[in-house]
Parts: structure tokens; sequence; C-alpha cells
């Protein structure tokens, strides 16, 4: 294995939290700032995580893997790819600066999540500074061990407001054998309703996305089950890149100047009538809107087929996140205070109320 930059700091990292509790400063905890544009501005002092950096361990035949916080992503997976193995949740990077713990924070999961999960099913443990000024740690770094599992899977998609995340350990897999692309013409409504048929049959689709105009597909396993889907399914060979600039946000559709929506919307929901441009992505679970529409309006429309909707485009609308139901928000608030009460950690980050 490849050795990269070593840099335990967690002491320097403990000590600034010591110090923003006693003088009840608040601190801005970013790792390569890559989803800065994500949630609401936080005032503070930054808390740069980038030092802590490097690959703890790592065992291919243990399927787990466990960095600082601070490590590079592009690190880690270079390390996995050189296993032959990967993340599941292909996450998005958004910069070349985009850290491990930043990944774990933001909980953002790529094409392949509705077949093999989100980042925080990959958590198995993380070490974590709280805000009583203890570095704690929780789970375990090998899949059997569930103690804490729980609270390090409630880190993921945090934000940093629960504590300063310094290590983590996840769970990997082995690549596929197989990987091929399609592209199918049809239109969105036909796209959704076939890819609720071939739910139930068992094709070995890693990736669905329609962008306007013809219905993308991934197959991804053994030899023999991908190449029989393909003949099965027709369509033309696509670039296997397109799944990466999707992930990144890089098609031209993101480019755009609208404000960037992201819809979570149930499995089999219609289209969707809103102003603007959709792509469908998570084989209809995830659409991505390009829309001037007020936030309220959007959010109404969602609701209304039981999702919800996250303004990605910074600056655009005070609640970016999905506005919570007053007992969620209660939840919220109670989790905060145990885990951080005096507030230090990116206060107001995910709601002026947390």
């Amino acid at each position: 294995m490849t050795v990269h930059h070593q840099a335990d700091t967690s002491a320097a990292l403990l000590e600034q939290v010591n110090h923003a509790l006693h003088s009840g400063t608040p601190l801005r905890i970013q790792g390569g700032n890559s989803k800065a544009f994500l949630g609401r501005p936080v005032e503070g002092e930054v808390l740069d995580t980038r030092s802590h950096r490097g690959i703890v361990s790592y065992d291919p035949t243990e399927l787990v893997i466990t960095a600082r916080a601070g490590t590079p992503l592009r690190e880690l997976e270079a390390a996995l790819d050189e296993a032959g193995q990967m993340l599941t949740c292909e996450a998005p990077h958004f910069t070349d600066d985009a850290t491990v713990g930043g990944m774990v924070a933001a909980g953002l999961s790529g094409p392949r999540r509705p077949w093999s999960g989100a980042v925080r099913d990959l958590v198995l443990g993380t070490r974590l500074i709280t805000g009583f000024g203890k570095q704690l740690r929780f789970g375990g770094e090998v899949m059997k061990n569930v103690a804490g599992y729980d609270l390090s899977r409630l880190l993921a998609g945090s934000f940093g407001c629960l504590g300063v995340i310094t290590e983590v350990s996840l769970k990997v897999l082995p690549k596929p054998r197989q990987c091929i692309s399609l592209r199918l013409e049809m239109d969105s409504a036909l796209a959704l309703k076939k890819l609720a048929d071939w739910g139930q049959q068992p094709i070995p689709i890693s990736g669905a996305s329609h962008d306007g105009r013809a219905l993308h597909l991934r197959l991804e396993g053994g030899e023999g089950s991908v190449a029989s889907a393909r003949e099965r399914l027709g369509g033309e060979l696509l670039e296997a890149g397109y799944w990466h600039d999707l992930n990144e946000q890089r098609l031209a559709f993101f480019a755009d100047s609208r404000p960037l929506w992201r819809l979570s919307l149930p499995n089999n929901c219609a289209p969707l009538n809103l102003p603007g441009e959709q792509l469908i992505d998570w084989g209809g679970a995830q659409r991505w809107l390009k829309s001037d529409a007020d936030a309220e309006h959007i959010r109404q429309v969602v609701a209304a087929v039981g999702g919800h909707a996250t303004c990605f485009t910074a600056g655009r609308c005070d609640s970016p996140f999905q506005p919570l139901a007053a007992p969620l928000l209660r939840y919220h608030r109670q989790l905060k205070a145990q885990l951080d009460p005096k507030g230090i950690f990116n206060p107001g980050r995910l709601y002026a109320e947390v």
C-alpha cells in the first residue's frame, strides 16, 4: 500500500475546542470547504481539520478502512482503488480538496445510492470531539461491533453541528467485475414507469438517470448478468464518464444560472409539474431542479407527494434545508443540547434554531 502523509493533530484540535468552550467562541468547522455552499452561513473562528490526516489502518481482507478526518478523499479512494475496492456510496467531491470528514459531515451520496446505500450505511465507527471538550470513540472498526453504531451514523449529514469528527472507519467493497452504461431514447414519464417495472426484476442496475431526453442506465456485476441485461434492455452504449459528471454536477444541465434544488421523493413518483428544468437521478428518488420559482412554491409541490427540497445554491434561501416540523425540531435541539450544550459547533448551519 502507498504510504501517504500522516499527521495526528487531534491534540491541537481538542485544545482549540477547549479554548472555544472556555471563551464561548463559536467554531466554523471545515475541511477542504468543498461543501461550503450548502446550508446557512456560519459566523465563527475557523477550525480546519486538514492537518489531521492519514489512513490509520486498512486491511483489504477485512473490508474496512480507517482514516483521519482531514485526509483528502481522493487519497483514500486511491488506496482503495489500488486494492480493487471502493466506497459504494460514491460521495461527490465538488473540488480536489474534499476530505473524508467532510464527506461524512455532508452525507451526500452518488448515483449508486438506491442500490448500495448511503454514506451513513458505510460508517462503522467514529472519533468525535464533543462539546464537553473530550474526544470520544463511537462504534468500532469491525462490522460485528455495533455498540454506539447509531451515534456514528447520526453524524452523517450533521454538517458539523454535533461535534468535530476526527476519525472514521468505513465499510468498503470490491469493485464490480463488469460495468457498462446504456442510453435509451424515451421521455421521463416512460422512463419512470420502466424503472418501476425493472425494480421488481433481477437486473443489475447501479445508476439510473434521465436528462430530459433519454434514460441513462449503468449496469454492474458479474459478466454474465451484465451481458444478458444489456441484451434485454437494448439501447446504445454510453460513455462511462456520464456518471462522474452527473455526480460532480458537471453536466451542461448544472451550468444553467438559475438556482439549483435537490428534490428527494418517494421512488415511484410521477414527473413533477414545476417551472424550470429537471434532471432525474437515483431511478427517480432524487430530482435536480433548475428554477427561479420561490422556495415556498417548490416545497409545497414536493411536500404534496411526500418529498422534501434542499436549495443547493448559496444565499438563495434563508432555510436551504427543508424546514422541520415542530416535533422533529424539538429532537434536533435536544440532541444538539446533549452533545454541544454551549452551542459552539457550526451554529445555525443546518437550521437557525440549532
